[in-house]
């Protein structure tokens, strides 16, 4: 059934990231097997102004980094790790996409009482919209970090900080563009799992909308992981240099 929620749906033979075959199970897309080369698409997405820059970065001799430069003693995977786990908790513990309590029956008033108006995605799209941004400024902020560390540690370090922050500006538009559809494929996963649940559409402890919640919480940590990314590229070139 097409508004199953993801769990009930059989997984596409495609393995891409997890964060992709969510979004994919999500919609019912098609994932294609093979597409052009990483090279390839990023020479699409980088236009040649930065892509100049870029060659500069990687191009010119690494700068010595400062003499007596100050190293902050912190441990910045840990820092790193409190980030995360306090964006894991702010999704799983997000008040819409808690499972509510079931309201009591029987009462004197059920006769009068108006019957309930269908659940609506407006809480939950504001919900996601707040979660993204406390990722991006988090993740942006640990990114920028990380490369202040980097470049105080080496002309070999310090050229790396200068390139990811290249390639930062280069894919942070093209980034944000994309993890800004998210929502829109959300709600409309939404509203086929409430066409069919038929008369529990307006239950807010119905299976279908506690599938949906299963579903949005999935897609938002997957969401978190390819945010770290960078983050954790980051922080693997602080542990081996």
């Amino acid at each position: 059934m097409r508004a199953a929620s993801l769990d009930s749906l059989p997984r596409p033979a495609f393995r891409g990231p997890t964060f992709i075959r969510l979004l994919a199970r999500l919609t019912d897309a098609t994932l294609p097997q093979g597409g052009p080369a990483p090279a390839e698409r990023l020479s699409q997405w980088i236009d040649w102004t930065r892509a100049v820059v870029l060659s500069k970065a990687l191009d010119a001799k690494p700068a010595e980094a400062e003499h007596g430069a100050q190293v902050l003693d912190r441990d910045e995977a840990a820092a790193c790790a409190k980030t995360r786990a306090t964006l894991l908790a702010s999704i799983t513990g997000a008040p819409e996409l808690a499972v509510p309590q079931p309201q009591a029956v029987g009462s004197s008033d059920d006769a009068d009482a108006e019957p309930p108006a269908p659940v609506d995605f407006a809480p939950f799209r504001q919900r996601h919209l707040a979660l993204q941004r406390s990722m991006l400024i988090a993740t942006g902020r640990l990114r920028g970090d990380l490369r202040d560390r980097l470049a105080q540690r080496s002309a070999e370090t310090a050229r790396l900080a200068e390139v990811d922050a290249v390639m930062e500006g280069a894919l942070s538009p093209r980034e944000q563009a994309l993890l800004g559809a998210v929502p829109a494929l959300l709600e409309a996963h939404f509203e086929r799992l409430r066409a069919a649940a038929g008369t529990a559409a307006a239950d807010p402890s119905a299976a279908w909308l506690e599938g949906f919640r299963r579903d949005m919480r999935g897609v938002l940590i997957a969401e978190l992981d390819v945010r770290f990314q960078p983050v954790e590229g980051l922080l693997a070139a602080l542990r081996t240099h």
